[in-house]
């Protein structure tokens, strides 16, 4: 008798149970944080051709482009959804490292001995042309590199308070911009992991 008291006691506790588990299915802005990582990558990339040196108008040159990406700066910044945090003291510490080491790595890209993984990191392809010396400067630049990189996607996620399991999907939507705006002769991964020269 107590063994068929006791279905009929666990019969409610299971269905209250089941419906406690209600899952919670928060909107992640997919085009908001696209959009954000191609106006980064823009940003890191912007000033790779050094501009022809000498004299005064070498000087307005400067300043034409400086006075050029202002404006846009400022459209760009305004095109973001006022709700998507890209801008916080971490991020833009980040994107400053990011952006002062990218001439050093601009020769590494070109010449293919690094290539732009399908998951927003760099990756060594081909060194066997590089002294060692040059093979363990490279080691350092693409370390120091990923490492920022991981911090930026991390710091996004955190400043807009996304689970940190959405940082996997921050990588993959970077890694759309850095391909995409990479030099032809880049050597990218594509999303099934197949590597070629962009």
């Amino acid at each position: 008798m107590a063994f068929r008291k006791r279905p009929r006691i666990l019969a409610p506790l299971v269905a209250l149970a089941a419906g406690a588990c209600v899952t919670v299915n928060l909107y992640f802005p997919t085009a908001e944080v696209q959009k954000a990582a191609d106006q980064i990558v823009e940003e890191v990339h912007e000033g790779k051709e050094p501009l022809p040196a000498g004299g005064g108008a070498s000087f307005m040159r400067r300043a034409e482009s400086w006075l050029a990406w202002i404006g846009p700066a400022q459209a760009r910044a305004q095109d973001l959804k006022a709700d998507l945090e890209v801008s916080t003291p971490a991020i833009r510490a980040l994107k400053q490292r990011l952006k002062e080491r990218f001439p050093q790595l601009l020769p590494l890209l070109r010449g293919g001995a690094v290539g732009e993984s399908n998951m927003g990191l760099l990756e060594a392809r081909d060194t066997q042309a590089l002294s060692l010396a040059d093979r363990a400067r490279l080691k350092r630049l693409v370390e120091a590199e990923n490492i920022d990189r991981m911090e930026l996607y991390r710091e996004i996620a955190r400043a807009n308070n996304f689970p940190m399991e959405q940082v996997e999907t921050i990588q993959k939507l970077f890694a759309n911009s850095w391909r995409s705006q990479a030099e032809p002769g880049t050597w990218i991964q594509d999303d099934q992991g197949e590597w070629a020269r962009k």
